[in-house]
């Protein structure tokens, strides 16, 4: 079976000392080219905090390979077998606490075929009840995404893909850019010039919400991502946390 993530930025309900989440609610596979990250940029694979992960806690590498294991080389049907199980156990839990059902694909890895692009996107209809999101830097699967009114894509950008990611956005409107670069105003200037719009700063990232409190993650509280409400634009290096 699939096995799920905890997230502190995402989660959907912490513990009363809000330090930690109750549920787990992401999912994640083995970052890297050769692994399931086929758009992986230098830019991204500098700054990848999940791959740190990995690398720092054999148990979070054992868990990404249990679920690369299981996809792989599993056609759709198994995919969308494996997946449906695993979210309709999210769903359970989230009933149980009565949880918000918030879900996010990939806080570890990517898209890594055509078949599992069909899959993930089969799996969020399945559960209409559930608002999923993802950032993806594999343009050419998006087309798979579309048509799903409780998924929110994001193209994860930067100043290796932007090109791809402006272009793969003309032909697929309904998606969201998620703009990367070493500062806010970088990634102001880009969504300017593409857009018209500045896009939103995750306020995580600027440190102007906490990363998670005893009511649930950053992402729940602020909600911009989850329900793919504006562009957004994050910071490689990131400020100071404000003092309250």
């Amino acid at each position: 079976m699939l096995k799920r993530t905890s997230d502190r930025k995402t989660a959907n309900m912490a513990n009363v000392k809000g330090n930690a989440p109750l549920i787990k609610n992401a999912f994640s596979l083995p970052s890297g080219k050769e692994f399931s990250c086929p758009g992986a940029t230098s830019v991204c694979e500098t700054v990848c905090y999940a791959g740190k992960l990995e690398r720092q806690y054999p148990a979070v590498r054992a868990l990404v390979l249990h679920n690369w294991d299981l996809l792989r080389t599993a056609g759709i049907d198994k995919m969308i077998e494996l997946l449906s199980r695993m979210i309709a156990d999210f769903v359970s839990d989230c009933d149980k606490r009565s949880a918000p059902k918030i879900f996010r694909w990939h806080a570890d890895g990517d898209i890594f075929s055509a078949e599992y692009a069909y899959a993930l996107a089969e799996t969020c209809k399945t559960f209409p009840e559930v608002q999923f999101w993802i950032y993806t830097r594999s343009f050419g699967y998006v087309c798979y995404l579309e048509d799903v009114p409780n998924l929110s894509v994001y193209l994860s950008v930067d100043s290796e893909n932007q090109e791809a990611a402006f272009g793969t956005k003309d032909i697929y409107p309904f998606v969201r850019l998620a703009f990367l670069s070493d500062s806010f105003e970088k990634g102001k200037e880009a969504l300017l010039a593409e857009t018209g719009k500045p896009g939103a700063i995750c306020p995580e990232n600027a440190k102007r919400i906490p990363l998670i409190t005893e009511n649930g993650g950053a992402c729940l509280s602020c909600g911009l991502c989850v329900f793919g409400k504006a562009d957004i634009r994050f910071s490689s290096k990131v400020p100071k946390r404000k003092k309250a």
